[in-house]
């Protein structure tokens, strides 16, 4: 008798190196809210307020994403999807040092919604980069806040 064991397929590398290009530009957007001139600064803190808040859309839209595999899916993945593209939409209409701050929040917020989603959905080894990614997301709109 031979015995089975049965793993998670591997993870994506093309979405691993996807996913940390994505950081980078949050890394960067937090580092020149910091290092523009005066004229520049307004474009910068929205290029990074809209750049969050088109994570926050693209994290709810996975969440249609998964309710289209079911044939009776819970109502919770799309109305979860709406809602984080909502709440975004209003953090990119703020000022940029409240709306910075709610684009950190909702990141996460997507991803503790995700730790509960994602083992439900089979998805668990997605967790870790996602938490990686969230931290380094949310940090640099935390960042990109307090320098405004």
């Amino acid at each position: 008798m031979s015995a089975h064991v049965f793993s998670d397929p591997p993870m994506s590398v093309m979405a691993r190196r996807l996913g940390h290009a994505g950081s980078a530009a949050f890394v960067l957007g937090a580092m020149l809210v910091w290092i523009v001139n005066d004229q520049a600064h307004p474009y910068v803190t929205l290029a990074l307020s809209a750049y969050a808040a088109m994570v926050v859309s693209f994290l709810g839209g996975i969440h249609w994403g998964l309710g289209f595999q079911h044939h009776d899916p819970p109502a919770s993945l799309f109305v979860w999807g709406v809602l984080a593209s909502l709440f975004a939409w209003v953090a990119v209409m703020m000022p940029a040092n409240a709306g910075l701050v709610l684009d950190g929040v909702l990141l996460v917020l997507c991803y503790l919604v995700d730790r509960k989603v994602y083992p439900a959905q089979g998805l668990a080894r997605w967790l870790t980069l996602r938490f990686r990614l969230s931290a380094v997301a949310a940090l640099s709109c935390f960042l990109g806040a307090a320098g405004t």
